[in-house]
């Protein structure tokens, strides 16, 4: 299910006790404090986390309805006794890393609302939700002063649907002598029984998935058999499409449809499709109701008489309705209504660019790129007062770039500043100050892999237009899984990239197959987190197998390598 993200003290011997008391203190850190540690803790600086923290600042509301809550409770409920007395704690978080449900106790350790980094720094809930495998955190490696002397293990849930993840499983307990100095070197005591109560919860997650597939699958063959009805059933996940449906549907009568079911599982009532003006068709909906609850509708589509004019389609930057995607533009949205500087952080290619011109809205705006002006020398000399300024690439910034842009910022504080900025390169000592002074207003963009309930809708709003009298492009159910279970390491833009090449190059009509995707996405992500090279490396074997039928001999002597190097490095991607 999962691999094991050893806790970095497992790794070294100084004490990271000392370590810690010398990087809040301002000190220099001694020799041998893992990189990773230090990284954590300079995140929940740059997050504002103070490390006396007594609670966070703001206590997220937990979600009235949860699916994952629902499916786990009876799970975790018998795993409670095996916990021990007052000697540990079992906690259960989703995706926003919000604490749903909690067990036991630790003394002195107060169950906490929320256990994002953002607001309480380094955790291994949050370790295992980013790098999607088991984590430990021990003593001192936690940034909070009240988790010094706690050991914890967490590991990722992942939904049936996508192979995303929904939320995590954590054991906390006493820190060993040795864990609270941060020279532990064995894993966490409890770290079996934390696996085995993610995938008891898995388990019960896809058996209560199936169900309702097969719920949504029937209701869908009933209203299509027997004529060319144009039917589509969807639960805001699945879609199934008839022929007759696919002429009709334009990607705006899809997007509406897609609405309509995720809206009518979270209310448990059918609600109507409110169908954008001169959508040219009409839609019955019926809702699918599994154990008196609606997992889905189906659509019976009828043409009208006049199409009327054509509706533009939503932005690209404001498409999804995934919890982590709407959580961080409707931040972005409310931090831009005032005019202080806004910084948009985030991996390459999920947005940042087109989000920040969406909230500049009309205005004209001065865009400066430091991948291409490092200093900012051409844009800034081409800035008027008053003009709002969009700064790309801030990781590239020089160090004159930044003493540019401070003097900006002294001489005009009223300035609409929105900065984009990809976290992993190395920053100076200037450029680092200003990310401490931009991070109070600062929104992180998800990436796609954690925002895969989104690929429905970004599909049709990535595709080009189609022709007239042509249908939208479609996919089929194993297409789209295929899609959302890839780790998209260029994100959004990869994915654009995917959907305009096969609008643009395929041959065949109906529904995108599988086997039409590109070989990397239709074969699966790899059993663990690829470097970029071995992405390329692992998509070049993957193309040359595709080539030669599978034949590894004849794939192996095309790319130059011997048979024995191909078969261990497909061996290494799925170790």
């Amino acid at each position: 299910m999962t691999t094991t993200e050893p806790s970095p003290a497992a790794t070294t011997r100084p004490s990271l006790r000392l370590a810690r008391e010398r990087f809040l203190s301002g000190c220099p850190l001694p020799g041998g404090v893992p990189e990773e540690v230090v990284a954590a803790w300079r995140r929940a600086r740059f997050f504002g986390v103070p490390h006396d923290l007594k609670e966070p600042a703001v206590a997220p509301s937990r979600p009235v309805e949860s699916a994952l809550l629902d499916a786990a409770r009876p799970v975790l409920d018998r795993i409670v006794p095996a916990l021990g007395a007052d000697r540990s704690l079992l906690v259960l978080t989703d995706e926003r890393l919000r604490v749903l449900w909690t067990a036991g106790s630790v003394p002195g350790l107060d169950p906490c609302p929320v256990l994002s980094e953002q607001e309480v720094g380094n955790n291994s809930a949050a370790l295992a939700l980013r790098n999607r495998r088991r984590a430990e955190v021990h003593g001192p490696e936690h940034f909070l002063d009240r988790w010094q002397d706690v050991s914890a293990v967490s590991v990722p849930v992942f939904a049936p649907e996508g192979g995303r993840v929904a939320g995590t499983v954590t054991v906390a307990s006493p820190a060993s002598p040795a864990s609270r100095q941060g020279t532990a070197r064995s894993p966490h005591p409890q770290a079996a029984l934390a696996e085995a109560a993610a995938a008891a919860v898995e388990t019960e997650l896809r058996a209560r998935a199936g169900r309702a597939e097969r719920v949504l699958l029937d209701a869908y063959l009933r209203a299509a058999r027997g004529q060319d009805r144009a039917v589509a059933a969807l639960d805001g996940r699945n879609r199934l499409i008839s022929g007759a449906a696919q002429r009709l549907l334009t990607p705006e009568v899809l997007g509406a449809l897609e609405r309509t079911a995720v809206t009518a599982r979270h209310t448990d009532a059918p609600g109507d499709a409110a169908l954008p003006e001169g959508a040219g068709c009409a839609a019955r909906i019926t809702p699918v109701r599994q154990d008196r609850t609606v997992v889905g509708i189906v659509a019976v589509l009828e043409p009208l008489g006049d199409p009327g004019p054509a509706v533009p389609r939503p932005p690209v930057a404001l498409t999804g309705s995934s919890v982590p995607w709407r959580y961080a533009v409707g931040r972005a949205v409310e931090l831009a209504r005032s005019r202080e500087p806004l910084l948009l952080a985030g991996e390459r290619g999920t947005g940042k660019n087109a989000l920040a011109r969406e909230l500049l809205g009309s205005r004209v705006a001065q865009v400066a790129d430091a991948a291409e002006d490092t200093g900012l020398g051409r844009a800034l000399s081409a800035w008027t007062a008053g003009r709002p300024l969009l700064l790309r690439h801030a990781e590239r910034l020089a160090q004159p770039g930044v003493a540019a842009l401070n003097s900006l910022l002294d001489a005009h504080p009223d300035t609409r500043l929105l900065v984009t900025y990809t976290p992993g390169a190395l920053v100076g000592p200037c450029l680092q100050r200003l990310l401490d002074k931009l991070s109070a207003r600062s929104v992180t963009v998800p990436p796609l892999r954690e925002r895969t309930d989104d690929i429905g809708e970004l599909l049709p709003a990535l595709a080009p237009r189609p022709v007239p009298g042509q249908p939208p492009l479609t996919w089929t159910l194993d297409a789209l899984r295929a899609l959302e279970l890839y780790p998209w390491p260029g994100n959004v833009t990869e994915l654009a990239h995917v959907v305009r090449a096969l609008a643009e190059h395929r041959r065949t009509t109906g529904p995108v197959r599988r086997a039409e995707l590109p070989d990397a996405v239709r074969e699966g992500p790899a059993a663990r987190p690829l470097s970029p090279m071995e992405h390329a490396e692992r998509a070049a074997i993957l193309e040359a197998l595709r080539r030669h039928g599978g034949n590894k001999a004849r794939a192996a002597a095309a790319l130059g390598i011997g048979r024995a190097t191909l078969y261990r490095k497909l061996r290494g991607y799925r170790d």
